[in-house]
């Protein structure tokens, strides 16, 4: 099992979190997930930079998740 947890800056509600065009789980959150490659976005609005990020999820811990973070527009 690997790990990932997202960020989203410049918000302080969490917002959900979207794997592969399906949602899976909320920002702030620690989401498992099997090794591999996958398309991370948040749920709308899309207020939000980058519109997505590829991660590959290789080699994490629970205690040392791969961390992705989405910072909120102006």
């Amino acid at each position: 099992m690997e790990y990932l947890l997202v960020h989203f800056i410049g918000s302080s509600g969490s917002r959900r979190v979207k794997i592969d065009g399906n949602f899976n789980g909320r920002t702030e959150v620690l989401i498992q997930l099997q090794a591999g490659t996958y398309t991370v976005t948040l749920g709308p609005p899309a207020n939000f930079t980058p519109l997505e990020t590829t991660v590959e999820l290789k080699d994490t811990a629970e205690l040392a998740p791969l961390e992705v973070t989405f910072a909120k527009l102006p």
